[in-house]
């Protein structure tokens, strides 16, 4: 099973995660975070190049081989995107809040300091249930360090993953950096695989992203998950690079 995972930076990069999405049809389940999703009369701030319309756009491209699931964590507009190959069963999907609830509004001072959530979805592959979840972790515009709230939002993602009883690969953009307590967390209280970190990768950034510290994407897999391939694709498609993991 073949999955990518991507923070679309607000869809600023459409016209190029198209011809990228066209190129790689083998790709059974894409990820997707910062996805707006009917915002043109809604989104206040961030309206500069981003695709307020993003997900409707991809589902156009996507539509004939792949299913369609969006999960908001800013009121109705902004929030998370899995698309996974019809071949697929669904056997359950759905999101689970970690910081703040749906309807939550940051003021204007803390825009983009928004609730989070983890969206989920529990397919059949090759016989068994395997749950893929896909999240965004928490932004304050202060650096990707530990905080209360991100160690909060921590706990909440292993109490909720702790009772998955399958198979899983959690991933997504959770800005932190990889000798935080909030990662090391998912890692130990899980007993998870930390691809980043097993495979010694040390950016997950493109050219488009200029500061320093290139940490911010993960891809964490359960013990009977068996990896054959991981690797940060080298696609400029957003400032951030897709991450590319091939499992069974």
């Amino acid at each position: 099973m073949k999955l990518v995972t991507l923070n679309t930076w607000c869809g600023k990069m459409t016209g190029e995660l198209k011809k990228f999405l066209i190129e790689n049809g083998d790709i059974d389940v894409f990820c997707f975070q910062e996805v707006y999703h009917n915002a043109e009369e809604k989104e206040k701030i961030w309206r500069d190049g981003s695709n307020l319309n993003f997900f409707d756009d991809i589902k156009g491209v996507l539509s004939t081989k792949y299913n369609s699931y969006y999960k908001p964590y800013q009121e109705d507009y902004w929030g998370l995107a899995i698309f996974i190959k019809k071949d697929f069963k669904i056997l359950e999907e759905g999101d689970f809040f970690v910081h703040k609830y749906i309807g939550h509004n940051p003021s204007l001072e803390a825009y983009g300091y928004t609730a989070k959530n983890i969206q989920f979805l529990k397919t059949e592959y090759n016989g068994k249930a395997l749950t893929i979840l896909n999240f965004h972790g928490l932004w304050n515009g202060e650096g990707k360090g530990d905080t209360e709230d991100r160690l909060n939002q921590s706990k909440k993602i292993v109490e909720f993953v702790k009772d998955i009883k399958n198979d899983y690969v959690l991933c997504g953009d959770f800005n932190l950096l990889p000798d935080t307590k909030s990662l090391q967390m998912i890692e130990e209280k899980l007993g998870c695989v930390n691809l980043i970190k097993e495979q010694g990768i040390i950016s997950t950034r493109t050219s488009l992203y200029p500061k320093p510290i290139k940490f911010a994407d993960y891809v964490f897999v359960s013990k009977g998950i068996e990896t054959i391939d991981f690797k940060v694709l080298l696609d400029e498609v957003s400032d951030h690079a897709p991450l590319f993991l091939d499992f069974k």
